[in-house]
């Protein structure tokens, strides 16, 4: 079983913390697609009392991860293939857009966590600890969607990371290019972090077309369809 992370109050409230952990416990499919729970079942998962368990269902129900059942609890939602092609669609255009203003908006403090992050995710990738490297990413997104300073993008563009980890976990073992996408993540960092517009956005639609290029290759397989 995964290490829970620890949570530093100083920078985390009980709702991020249960937030934080009910998703990757989603998106690393320790909580499988189509299972059903219920807010105290989580809640003691997870360590964290309901009234924070309840505020992150109402995130993750937002982000496409969790579907509330009236008076029968919560149930995982299920992995769609056609969905995610149309999730990287928009993810896209919102990647480009918070890439370029993260890059010419960053500041120095969130230029050294980025690194760091940068930094992580290229060694998980080397490594093959796809759990680390799904973490980091998270990480950097975030910072990047901080450092853009549009909350409205940082909302939109939430829901499609959640479900393009969730899915790149799903089928990683099937693709074998967690090195090659650390990479692409971690030059992306690391070009906003020096505020090199020109060239983290190139690393950002590179980025892109990989992640449509693997998804097309699982729909193509037919992976994604097949019953188990």
């Amino acid at each position: 079983m995964a290490r829970k992370p620890a949570i530093d109050p100083t920078t985390e409230s009980l709702a991020d913390a249960a937030h934080r952990r009910i998703e990757e416990m989603i998106v690393t499919l320790q909580l499988p697609p189509g299972s059903r729970w219920s807010e105290e079942g989580l809640a003691d998962k997870i360590g964290i009392g309901r009234t924070p368990v309840r505020e992150a269902i109402k995130r993750l129900q937002a982000d496409y991860l969790v579907s509330i059942l009236p008076r029968h609890g919560l149930m995982i939602t299920e992995i769609n293939l056609h969905e995610q092609l149309l999730v990287i669609d928009l993810r896209k255009e919102l990647e480009l857009f918070i890439t370029g203003r993260a890059a010419r908006r960053i500041m120095a403090a969130d230029r050294e966590r980025l690194l760091a992050a940068a930094n992580q995710i290229d060694a998980a990738g080397k490594h093959g600890h796809v759990e680390l490297y799904l973490r980091e990413v998270f990480k950097a997104n975030q910072l990047l969607a901080k450092a853009a300073g549009n909350p409205f993008a940082a909302r939109s563009i939430s829901p499609l990371h959640a479900m393009s980890r969730r899915f790149y976990y799903k089928y990683e073992s099937e693709l074998q290019n967690l090195e090659a996408m650390g990479k692409l993540h971690a030059e992306r960092a690391r070009a906003v972090a020096r505020q090199d517009e020109r060239k983290a956005l190139g690393h950002a639609t590179e980025l892109m077309d990989q992640v449509e290029s693997y998804t097309r290759r699982i729909f193509e397989l037919g992976i994604g369809t097949r019953v188990a």
